[in-house]
């Protein structure tokens, strides 16, 4: 009789102890399918963005929300550099326009087809022009989309003989885009137009 009993007990142990083993593995099952569901979140709130087409830089999808009016900005800066930045160089005006129209719709487009026609970059390249571009301000309506904005600049048109300091001033819209290697934030300019861009001074260079 005695040994019945101990066989019972040893039993109950046995079963006790494998429930004992069964609740810890499915606990730790659960944690780990708990903890693999969130990495696997996390990672989905990654993505990698193209930094000036050299290096890749993680950014969270929040923190880009958050960015997105200084990649608009620097969207409308960026466009209009690439646009007004000018050397007497076919090769290095045409390269520029290209990455700028890939920034733009067709306005741009028809902006350029007029420097064309009207032979602003055959000029250029003929009397040994440099042209460049300093921002002054961006300034972007967010409250209504796609997003109004203006751009406010100055051009420095450097001559043989002289230098000029010409007012730019433009309008237009952007509109949101997916994200490409030729268009990295992800906006596109809409009906670009500018608005003034008169000469504030002229300078004589200095022989030497």
């Amino acid at each position: 009789m005695n040994k019945i009993f101990d066989i019972q007990r040893k039993f109950r142990f046995t079963v006790y102890i494998l429930l004992a083993v069964s609740l810890l593995m499915t606990g730790f099952s659960t944690f780990v399918f708990t903890r693999s569901i969130g990495l696997v979140e996390r990672s989905r709130q990654k993505i990698y963005v193209l930094d000036n087409g050299k290096s890749l830089l993680l950014a969270l999808r929040a923190d880009i929300t958050n960015n997105r009016p200084s990649e608009a900005k620097d969207h409308v800066k960026r466009f209009h550099e690439l646009f007004f930045t000018m050397e007497p160089d076919k090769q290095y005006i045409e390269n520029n326009a290209r990455e700028a129209l890939y920034l733009a719709d067709g306005s741009a487009m028809k902006q350029y087809q007029s420097y064309k026609e009207n032979n602003v970059y055959n000029q250029i390249i003929a009397s040994d022009i440099s042209m460049t571009l300093t921002t002054d301000s961006v300034q972007i309506d967010f409250s209504a989309y796609p997003y109004q904005f203006r751009f406010f600049g100055r051009q420095k048109i450097v001559r043989k003989s002289n230098i000029t300091i010409r007012n730019l001033e433009t309008s237009g819209r952007l509109r949101n885009i997916s994200r490409t290697d030729n268009n990295p934030h992800g906006f596109m300019i809409e009906d670009w137009l500018i608005t003034d861009n008169k000469d504030l001074e002229t300078m004589k260079r200095k022989s030497f």
